[in-house]
């Protein structure tokens, strides 16, 4: 394929481990945010805000998953981005649907 082709100009260049300072700081993010999610529970704010506040706390979690964990913040993952958001938009139409569904 043309766009795996090295050219004379890519022979000098080093891919940069990140090393292990992100996965330190990405590993303590996802521990605040579970952390949080269980202060909501046991606050009891309220139902339907704490099931909210998850939910958006979950996607964040996801998003910062596939950023630093599965490395697609990097290039070359242009499929496989589309591909996860193209499943998401499907996921959350069938959601809708179903909830419209059972709740009309």
């Amino acid at each position: 394929m043309a766009g795996h082709d090295h050219s004379a100009s890519d022979a000098g260049k080093r891919h940069i481990h990140e090393g292990p300072k992100n996965h330190y700081l990405s590993f303590i993010f996802s521990i605040v945010l579970t952390l949080l999610a269980f202060v909501v529970v046991y606050a009891e704010i309220g139902r339907t805000f704490t099931i909210l506040f998850i939910l958006v706390l979950g996607i964040i979690q996801a998003v910062f998953q596939l950023a630093f964990w599965m490395h697609m913040k990097d290039r070359g993952h242009a499929y496989a981005i589309t591909g996860i958001a193209f499943g998401f938009i499907i996921a959350l139409t069938g959601v809708a649907a179903v909830t419209y569904w059972i709740w009309w």
